[in-house]
């Protein structure tokens, strides 16, 4: 059996909210601290310990909800989640079932491009619809050593996260990754989820199936598990597409299973046989009331979301005249997106600030989760700027003032005083250094005058290298159009 196939992707992405205690204790939440030191017995499940649930938990859930297109449903439910683990000390998780507290909703993604053409092209748009954003407890996490060995932190057991469910709307794995890149810049520019893939504090289980191409009808989907990274979700589903057209072509039948990625053998590997929700046995939770959320709470939480990632990028192109390239790499971190629009306020031209941040500044950006610590400030970049604007330093100069005022509270303007940096703009200084540069390259010169005029930017350079890039270009271009010209 061959023909054409068409993929039905699906992800469920489970992103931990950054909340500084615990989804039902006191707990603190924080990443990285010793085995089995944040946790109470309200976390590990002992007995006559009771749940009480977290406000800023809910408010940054309902946040996400809403900045996703949901519907926020007035009345939810907790309900217990039965099954074993090892990380699960309760046996049972405390999640939403049946009665979330919220539904339907949306992902806008791009996929991304490559090649020259693509680059300031606007990006297509696409839409995924979403199934529902509901809250739950994460789970401890397994430790396994290379002996052999594993012991089980439940430091991580009760953190607070929020499941976002999407429909089967994605057919490759590049949109897939779109979706998941999308998603992320959302939560991370509402200040509710790091986005750290790595420390899994964002997860996604991707279903996936084949069908003919032309179907409407669903195949047996499978389920890939915890996938760290944007590039490892395009492999795994190839991988797992590819997997699936050879077992049918060659006559045998997918199985509902949920499935591994293993980077080395860039394939998929058996993990368990799917589970369905009759294996979990959900029932109510019997220690928490229902969760209502009126209409004045949703107002005021909607009355504070701030632009998406998506809709800044499209005003700094429309307003700041940004090419959608640079609105893209400026709209990669929140902290990133501020300390440009902080600039731009600042200075005049917004295109010069977005230019010298791609640049210069953005290599000596570091960024962890939501913060991001930067070289200078958005006053000493526009002062820099106004310099080279102003005529007292060059462009090149300008890099070099950059270099020196990285670290410090220094101006830029008193550097360039103390540093003897000033840009040379007096004429018969420019025009010796123009005719020295024509006759000491006379042979160019002839080359030039009898119609290579790509030779133009050769005499440029060498001007500004005997200056030490301290000429004033537009004085340097006058100057040898003049001398050139005859």
């Amino acid at each position: 059996m061959s023909g054409s196939w068409e993929a039905v992707i699906g992800l469920e992405v489970h992103a931990q909210l950054l909340t500084r205690t615990k989804l039902f204790c006191a707990c603190a939440t924080s990443f990285g601290a010793p085995p089995n030191t944040h946790v109470c017995p309200t976390c590990l499940g002992l007995p006559g310990a009771l749940p009480a649930l977290n406000g800023e938990a809910v408010r940054m859930a309902v946040r996400t909800a809403l900045s996703l297109g949901c519907t926020i449903k007035e009345e939810s439910r907790f309900a217990r989640k039965n099954y074993f683990y090892p990380d699960l000390p309760k046996g049972y998780q405390i999640s939403q079932f049946d009665e979330p507290f919220s539904e339907g909703g949306f992902v806008e993604y791009e996929v991304e491009e490559s090649g020259e053409r693509a680059k300031d092209a606007p990006p297509v748009v696409k839409r995924a619809r979403l199934t529902r954003i509901h809250m739950e407890e994460d789970a401890g996490k397994n430790l396994h050593d290379l002996g052999g060995g594993s012991v089980v932190d439940l430091n991580r057991a009760g953190t607070p996260l929020v499941e976002i469910v999407g429909e089967p709307d994605l057919r490759t794995p590049a949109e897939a990754a779109g979706y998941l890149r999308a998603l992320r810049d959302v939560l991370v520019f509402l200040g509710v989820n790091d986005g750290n893939l790595e420390e899994g504090s964002f997860r996604c289980d991707a279903n996936v199936s084949i069908r003919p191409a032309g179907s409407s009808a669903l195949g047996t989907r499978v389920e890939l598990k915890n996938i760290n990274s944007f590039r490892f979700v395009e492999k795994a589903l190839a991988g797992e597409i590819a997997r699936q057209k050879d077992v049918v072509e060659s006559g045998g039948r997918v199985v509902q299973e949920t499935r591994g990625w293993d980077e080395k053998t860039s394939s998929t590997f058996s993990l368990r046989s799917k589970e369905t929700a009759q294996d979990y046995r959900y029932f109510p939770e019997p220690d928490l009331p229902p969760l209502h959320l009126d209409d004045a709470f949703v107002a005021t939480l909607r009355a504070s979301l701030a632009e998406t990632p998506r809709v800044k990028r499209e005003r700094f192109v429309a307003e700041l005249g940004l090419s959608p390239y640079a609105a893209r790499v400026l709209t990669q971190h929140p902290r990133v997106a501020s300390f440009f629009e902080e600039a731009a306020t600042l200075g005049r031209d917004a295109v010069a600030v977005a230019n010298f941040i791609q640049s210069e500044v953005l290599r000596d950006v570091t960024t962890r989760g939501v913060d991001a610590s930067f070289p200078v400030t958005p006053g000493q970049l526009v002062e820099i700027l106004k310099l080279v604007s102003q005529g007292k330093i060059s462009g090149k100069q300008a890099k070099e003032l950059y270099a020196k005022a990285k670290g410090t509270t220094a101006s830029p303007a008193a550097l360039v005083a103390d540093l003897g940096m000033s840009q040379v703009s007096d004429p018969a200084a420019i025009e010796a250094a123009c005719a020295k540069v024509v006759a000491d390259n006379a042979k160019q010169a002839e080359q030039y005058r009898a119609g290579k005029t790509g030779l133009f930017g050769f005499f440029v350079g060498q001007v500004m290298k005997a200056t030490k890039g301290s000429a004033n270009p537009q004085l340097v271009n006058e100057t040898l159009k003049r001398l050139l010209g005859g």
